[in-house]
């Protein structure tokens, strides 16, 4: 069981996490947390697995196999070159007008989980992700290349930018997102 949770936390984490972050938020000890570690890298780390886990300097990630690199990249490539669908576009627009932004807070404007969209983003080059020292968790916003890419010099020449930007209900929905405690 303790192995299937964390196998879950990584794949949804989609970056490395700290070993002490894992025990912390799912209030386990170290030697449960490195013995599931263990289980999982030997169900994983195989020819015959298409995810391996690695570990690197304190902190676990689920990664594609290094074998697959290549129809992986192909995919990707593939991917990245398509037309944006509509949750990216959404997701997009939401990063243009109300940026810097976390990814919670962007959840709580679309109501879904954006986690894939952003990755998507992130790999076409579209936005960027920075740490904020205040919120203390990355924060998105529009990248120079996407700026460019519009034939626009700056935020402000999107079309209605200030109405979007100082949107009263949308300052509400994110401040009582703010005082609200996250759902478990």
């Amino acid at each position: 069981m303790v192995m299937t949770m964390i196998e879950a936390v990584l794949f949804a984490a989609a970056k490395p996490i700290k070993l002490a972050e894992l025990e912390k938020h799912l209030g386990l000890s170290r030697e449960v947390v490195r013995e599931a570690l263990d289980a999982l890298a030997s169900r994983l780390n195989t020819s015959g697995s298409g995810i391996h886990l690695i570990e690197h300097d304190g902190a676990v990630q689920l990664v594609t196999n290094a074998d697959l690199g290549e129809a992986v990249a192909k995919f990707l490539r593939v991917e990245a070159s398509g037309p944006l669908t509509r949750p990216s576009l959404e997701t997009l627009t939401i990063i243009a007008y109300r940026g810097p932004i976390t990814k919670p807070e962007i959840e709580m404007i679309r109501g879904v989980n954006c986690s894939l969209i952003i990755r998507n983003l992130l790999i076409r080059g579209y936005i960027l992700e920075e740490m904020d020292k205040v919120k203390l968790q990355p924060v998105y916003t529009l990248a120079h290349e996407f700026l460019q890419a519009l034939g626009i010099h700056k935020l402000r020449e999107l079309p209605e930018y200030e109405a979007f930007q100082g949107n009263e209900k949308i300052t509400e929905l994110l401040s009582r997102q703010k005082e609200e405690p996250p759902a478990v």
